[in-house]
């Protein structure tokens, strides 16, 4: 069975192997990944480097 990943920005849960297009950060030294809607959505804030508390 695989690993399900749940994006730290809204909730939503897929298993491992179908989030291959997410987006992952390092945020205070934890790994956080961000489902494809709110990569897009926040694209600008993430390349800024702006921690995903303030988007």
């Amino acid at each position: 069975m695989s690993d399900v990943v749940t994006c730290a920005f809204c909730g939503t849960e897929a298993p491992e192997a179908e989030t291959l297009t997410w987006t992952v950060a390092v945020e205070n030294g934890r790994r956080r990944a961000f489902c494809d809607t709110c990569s897009r959505s926040n694209l600008r804030a993430m390349e800024g480097k702006l921690d995903s508390e303030w988007w």
